[in-house]
């Protein structure tokens, strides 16, 4: 069986606006969460914009699949950061808050939530040691 595999291709010219090009679309990151581009996410706000996604794509389906009507599905996630030079750079916490409007009983619901978080890919990756490489390449053609 072969991995399915998820590329995304990311490119900066000489007005530091990063493009991502994904499969469906372009997406235009703020260089960084200290500088204000507007109408425009910086990457840690596109990371939390992800595992929403991820959360609220797997909620409907599990709620489907346990028999839940989910009339609609709120997912709120908060990071806290530490911007200092000796503090390690990732996310300090990340705080997850569902608010599924729905009938089903408060045990269904954790059952519910239980299984969505078991099944993302997005919480595993952020709680297992994902490994990662990183390359590099002196130089490349820039794409207009």
């Amino acid at each position: 069986m072969n991995n399915p595999s998820i590329n995304v291709l990311g490119y900066t010219g000489q007005n530091s606006q990063f493009v991502v090009k994904t499969s469906n679309t372009d997406l235009r990151i703020t260089p960084s969460a200290t500088q204000y581009v507007p109408q425009t996410p910086n990457p840690y706000e596109y990371i939390l914009a992800g595992f929403a996604g991820c959360i609220n794509a797997l909620g409907h389906a599990v709620a489907k699949e346990f028999g839940i009507v989910l009339k609609s599905l709120q997912v709120e996630i908060k990071g806290s950061m530490t911007p200092e030079p000796d503090v390690r750079p990732g996310f300090d916490k990340i705080e997850i808050t569902l608010r599924p409007a729905a009938a089903a009983p408060l045990d269904v619901l954790q059952q519910w939530m239980e299984e969505v978080q078991f099944r993302s890919p997005v919480y595993d990756t952020f709680v297992t040691d994902t490994p990662v490489r990183l390359n590099l390449y002196r130089e490349y053609t820039a794409v207009n």
